[in-house]
């Protein structure tokens, strides 16, 4: 199975999870429900954002582009969602893309 390199690659749930990390930037995302491998977005998550008061934060520049290449943390935040059957997320780092994942 070949693994997905670029935002393109991935399954439109997978491409949103992407897309809200790169929202998000320094936070948590919980309670992210997994199914099949897939994100499931209903219910929806809770996001928490953290301010960071020593950097001036400023939007992800491969936000505006519709396609680009995925970072190494993305494809290993892939890779643990291939493993996966059906979770729930108990908090997912942005910063560090340190999964908890637990049976639902």
């Amino acid at each position: 199975m070949l693994r997905p390199t670029r935002l393109s690659d991935l399954s439109y749930a997978r491409q949103a999870l992407v897309r809200l990390c790169q929202d998000v930037n320094f936070g948590q995302i919980l309670d992210l429900r997994v199914r099949n491998a897939e994100p499931v977005w209903d219910p929806a998550p809770t996001v928490l954002s953290e301010v960071r008061l020593d950097i001036e934060e400023a939007p992800r520049p491969e936000g505006e582009l519709p396609d680009f290449k995925l970072s190494s943390e993305i494809q290993r935040l892939m890779r643990q969602l291939d493993q996966l059957k059906d979770s729930r997320t108990e908090g997912s780092r942005r910063s560090k893309f340190e999964e908890a994942f637990r049976d639902a």
